[in-house]
């Protein structure tokens, strides 16, 4: 069996001085992975002790990518250490109204899918909401969902994600403390979140059916379960906020035995972590020495040479002036470190001291594999460093780890098509005939469908064509584009497959066919079932492997950046790299280049802007903030953190 973690021997848990901000019991773990094994761990608890009784377990069950990983992990016990789940009974939160089982976006599909399909349970004991009922059927379907509840005994366990509104279940804000399962209308917000699943925020149905906050609130226990920078404000607000029906997850401040799981990424906003200073005296390093300076220097709005004793002193950090002498010792330090990781050199510059450069100076010039997960994560996220990269005379490759299909639109492929017969006419009846059975199986097509094979590969085929043009832009040579399509992402749905070992090994042959000095990869690591994440794993297996028989690779630096939708914090960057205006321009000229993915993306998100607007701005911020920390002025920088292995 293997050892579940405990709040004993997790780093990331804090004494009950450092909580006191906290109003609900809160654990922070290392990763998803490691904070899913531990809720397992007390299902499992929960099942086998009502088991041993005669007992059934009624747990209380959510969907979304959040408890994925703990139904991967009671799927392994039931499996390999012989969990039954012959006594338990459950509930599901929500399910999206209109909705037919069978659906791709349906949670009835989901559950069987991720849990039902593979363990013991009876089917009589699966309670889900019907999204299937006529109008007037709801509410009584409703009331007698209550009942059933009721006459298995209440919920001993209840598992919730959380939105972004602060939603727990589909329970928006305005939802009422007593309120039951009954139908609600969605939030734009939670709509856009949900757009990913539905090719579209106009395919997200408007209402769902929910159990209440009344109905959640009755259970004996409950688990929250939060991972990645996305949800860390709320997480804040929920656990350290008032309790308000603006935002409902506050509600749980009442419960008497409520759990908060999170991973790093999600805690990072609660006091204890983002500024443990303020409530407790922490064990200073640098890190935390260069974390605290720069909050410090936002929050009185100076730069960092010039705070002062008293500053430190204001804001707890007293014994850190006391340790080190005085506010400018401080100073000066924080400041060299910052300074240290601008360069206009990513590759290195060559005939220099590197010993306080981020990179070094030889060999030059090097070979650098850029690993993109999408086909326009690259010049979106690092551009301005690949265009600096070939400018100074480095050897770059581009490698595209999929094929990015499901992102096109439909009206893209037929714009495709009519331009494609005006130039190839009668002339190739092969051709003809594969684009009208294109253009069939479009037309046939309903809101919500999967692409067929053939739809899918053409879409793959424009975004290709994309690509290699903004490489051009970038002057990375055509010889140096590599198209993986890993087979993980080549499902034609949203949901993708998990990490195979043929993703794994494409990733180590190209990596070992191109022996490069330097890697740049995606370095999303908070979003726990994404693309980005699967392409991140697959790299870092891959290099984990490698490196036990290529020994080139102990000199290859690997820096990870950010993608369109969020940036390194100031304190955890290692190297920076200004954009001048002349070069921003190329960079978003490159990504003009991605066309299907320009006026509007198919999965946006919240953020209306498109993704050249998104990366100006985000790179511009980067560069006002080490501005205002009273470094020199850039027009933008892109930012990296080196990843050891």
């Amino acid at each position: 069996m293997c050892p579940r973690p405990s709040p004993d021997n997790n780093p990331r848990f804090f004494d009950s001085e450092s909580k006191r901000y906290e109003k609900i019991t809160t654990a922070v773990y290392e990763d998803s992975a490691l904070a899913s094994q531990y809720v397992a761990g007390k299902i499992a608890d929960l099942i086998r002790a009502k088991a041993a009784k005669g007992e059934y377990a009624v747990l209380g069950l959510a969907t979304g990518s959040s408890p994925i990983e703990v139904y991967n992990n009671l799927i392994r016990m039931h499996q390999h250490e012989g969990l039954s789940f012959k006594n338990v009974i459950t509930f599901n939160l929500d399910e999206y109204y209109p909705m037919q089982p069978d659906s791709q976006q349906s949670y009835v599909r989901f559950m069987n899918e991720h849990l039902f399909d593979h363990i013991d349970i009876d089917r009589q004991h699966i309670h889900i909401p019907d999204g299937t009922l006529a109008p007037e059927e709801v509410k009584d379907f409703c009331l007698r969902y209550e009942a059933e509840i009721q006459r298995a005994g209440g919920i001993d366990l209840q598992l919730l994600g959380i939105g972004r509104t602060g939603h727990i279940g589909f329970n928006e804000p305005g939802s009422s403390l007593q309120s039951k399962t009954r139908l609600v209308r969605l939030d734009r917000i939670t709509r856009l979140d949900a757009a990913s699943d539905f090719f579209g925020v106009e395919g997200v149905p408007q209402r769902a059916i929910t159990m209440g906050v009344g109905s959640i609130l009755a259970a004996r226990k409950i688990i929250l379960l939060a991972w990645g920078e996305g949800k860390a404000q709320i997480i804040r607000e929920t656990v350290e906020g008032t309790v308000k029906e603006s935002v409902p997850a506050t509600f749980l401040q009442n419960h008497p035995d409520c759990e908060v799981i999170l991973d790093e990424a999600a805690g990072s906003e609660l006091t204890r972590i983002k500024t443990p200073w303020l409530v407790q005296e922490p064990v200073w390093d640098d890190k935390l020495i260069k974390k605290a300076v720069i909050w410090l220097a936002a929050r009185v709005q100076k730069v960092i040479l010039q705070l002062t004793n008293e500053d430190y002193n204001e804001y707890g950090m007293g014994e850190l002036v006391a340790e080190y002498g005085s506010a400018e010792e401080i100073n000066l330090k924080v400041f060299n470190d910052i300074q240290h990781t601008i360069t206009g050199w990513p590759g290195g510059k060559p005939n220099v001291d590197d010993t306080t450069r981020p990179e070094r100076a030889t060999p030059f010039p090097k070979t650098a594999l850029v690993f993109s997960p999408h086909p326009d994560d690259d010049v979106i996220s690092m551009g301005g460093t690949i265009i600096r990269l070939t400018d100074q005379g480095h050897n770059v490759h581009v490698a595209y780890q999929t094929s990015g299909n499901i992102s096109v639109f439909d009206d893209e492929v037929i714009r495709y098509i009519d331009f494609t017969k005006e130039i190839v006419g009668d002339s190739d009846k092969k051709l003809a005939d594969r684009l009208a059975k294109i253009q069939t199986e479009l037309a046939a097509k309903q809101p919500g469908d999967l692409d067929t094979d053939e739809v899918r590969s053409f879409k793959g085929y424009i975004r290709m064509g994309e690509a290699k043009s903004a490489c051009r832009v970038c002057n990375v040579p055509p010889a140096n584009v590599h198209f993986q399509n890993l087979p993980f992402y080549e499902t034609g749905a949203v949901k993708k497959s998990p990490l195979g070992e043929e993703d794994i090994k494409l990733t180590m042959e190209l990596i070992k066919k191109i022996k490069p000095q330097q890697i740049f990869a995606a370095g999303d690591l908070s979003d726990p079932h994404g693309t980005h994440r699967v392409c991140l794993s697959a790299l870092f297996t891959a290099l984990r492997r490698l490196k036990k028989t290529e020994k080139w690779l102990k000199d290859t630096y690997v820096w990870l950046y950010r993608g369109a939708w969020q940036e390194w914090g100031i304190a955890d960057i290692e190297m920076a790299v200004p954009i001048g205006p002349r070069d921003l321009l190329r960079k978003r000229l490159a990504i003009f280049k991605h066309q299907s993915q320009k006026d509007v993306a198919m999965f946006p998100g919240t953020d209306q802007r498109e993704f050249w607007e998104r990366a100006e701005d985000r790179n511009k911020a980067t560069a006002r903030a080490y501005d205002d920390l009273g470094m020199a002025q850039y027009e933008a920088i892109e930012a990296f953190v080196k990843w050891e292995f």
